[in-house]
């Protein structure tokens, strides 16, 4: 270890993988460090015994749910957009070779609908993403169904550079809240556009300029578009194959990787910028450092909050969640808005099962996800825990959203943030695009030629 790196980075989190392996095929000489004996920091996917070790130490995992080899439990829940950004960085780096995929079978909003005469109470729709799943949708009453249709052929025709495709609209100076009037829009269909396509987790954008919210509109339906019924994928075996994946890049380019591996702090110059990692006796050194907060010192983050996480071993899929041929979905997203539980901040329900090798035969994990608003989190996330059907397993953990301070341009240290609690990887993906434009002063080019995406 005692060696010069350009580069060391601390954390085998995705976000610092990403990282470390877009700066080894840069060129540069990167040594990675986890403190952890396994790859994935917080976005690790855990088989049964790490799980249970994690959780409720000193005891065992039930005989009856199988063997380690049949699980890969994810810690922190996300799906990937299918036209996103981190699929755009998996074709670019080619690490989606290593990777097998997989479609959400379908992407649920939660909306309370009464008992009716022929009816029973209904609680989650399927979110329509087209035009013909908008006929079709109970979430929009007959008069409402052709105003929803209009907006989404106006989202699929926005193109930026065209202002002809604008309808007059400004995206830098209009608010959503304003577009949504523009189309007639009742208060049930903005809620579940903008919390269910535009995946905004509480309605701040609202009064925010609209172009944002556009583009993610357009990407989710852009998303659906790629495979039909749900805009995301989600990969074999579990999350923790991503870093895996941005890591074998990484070696392929000469960089160099120790798990189990404890940081003991970072060591400055007498210009106050960085010049290497401790480890025990041993000094790396280095010109930069990338890491997650949790290597960091305690100044260079600030907490924005809590996020609660419940793991959830199901025997059968959440009841009333269906594929498109009708069967119950091995696979889905259920998102709660605010404004339907009087909360500030949406709640996420991600489910995956055995079919993606993550879980046992017959098995389901479904993760509830949500930002802390009160002294009893637990108790937020009941809403959501009671649409599961019977939990055999529960696993809670809260822990706390941090931010960076500083963008680390001064001293050569830079920290990514915590992961929120909303369902996919896009916000991720950005950070990422945006730390690479700060260490290296460049656009990272996410075109895709042809030949390289045959390869």
């Amino acid at each position: 270890m005692d060696e010069e790196y350009d580069v060391i980075v601390c954390g085998t989190g995705l976000k610092e993988c990403i990282l470390s392996g877009l700066l080894s095929v840069n060129g540069k000489k990167v040594l990675h460090l986890d403190r952890n004996p396994f790859y994935g920091g917080d976005c690790a996917s855990l088989n049964i015994t790490n799980l249970w070790q994690k959780f409720r130490p000193g005891t065992e995992p039930p005989k009856e749910l199988g063997a380690n080899r049949d699980w890969n439990v994810d810690l922190i829940p996300k799906f990937i957009m299918a036209s996103g950004d981190l699929v755009k960085i998996l074709l670019k780096t080619k690490v989606s070779r290593y990777l097998e995929w997989k479609s959400c079978e379908g992407s649920y909003v939660y909306q309370f609908q009464e008992a009716g005469l022929f009816s029973q109470a209904k609680y989650i729709h399927k979110v329509p993403a087209t035009a013909g799943d908008g006929l079709k949708s109970p979430l929009m009453g007959i008069l409402e169904k052709p105003r929803f249709i209009n907006f989404a052929q106006f989202i699929m025709g926005w193109e930026d550079d065209k202002p002809s495709t604008h309808q007059e609209i400004d995206p830098r100076r209009h608010t959503m809240a304003q577009v949504y009037q523009k189309f007639g829009l009742q208060e049930g269909t903005v809620d579940f556009i903008g919390h269910a396509v535009a995946l905004k987790s509480n309605d701040s954008y609202m009064n925010q300029a609209c172009g944002p919210t556009i583009q993610a509109c357009k990407l989710y339906l852009n998303s659906v578009m790629q495979y039909g019924g749900s805009p995301f994928i989600y990969p074999m075996y579990g999350l923790g194959g991503l870093p895996e994946g941005f890591s074998r890049l990484a070696a392929i380019h000469r960089g160099t990787y120790m798990l189990n591996k404890p940081v003991d702090g970072f060591v400055y110059g007498e210009d106050g910028k960085v010049c290497g990692v401790k480890s025990g006796d041993e000094v790396a050194k280095c010109k930069m450092v990338i890491c997650d907060p949790s290597y960091a010192e305690p100044t260079r983050t600030q907490v924005v909050g809590q996020v609660i996480r419940a793991i959830c071993i199901l025997g059968k899929p959440i009841p009333e969640t269906m594929n498109q041929d009708g069967k119950p979905a091995l696979s889905c997203q259920i998102i709660l808005p605010q404004k339907q539980l009087k909360r500030k901040n949406d709640i996420y329900v991600m489910m995956v099962s055995w079919a993606h090798q993550i879980a046992a035969k017959d098995k389901y994990v479904a993760i509830v996800s949500t930002v802390v608003e009160t002294s009893n989190a637990e108790k937020e996330i009941e809403p959501a825990l009671n649409l599961l059907g019977p939990i055999l397993q529960k696993f809670v953990q809260i822990s706390e959203m941090r931010v960076p301070v500083a963008d680390g341009t001064k001293d050569g240290v830079f920290v990514s943030a915590s992961y929120d609690p909303c369902s996919h990887f896009e916000d991720a993906s950005i950070e990422v695009l945006r730390m690479w434009k700060t260490i290296t002063g460049e656009d990272l080019d996410l075109t895709v030629l042809p030949n390289e995406e045959e390869d």
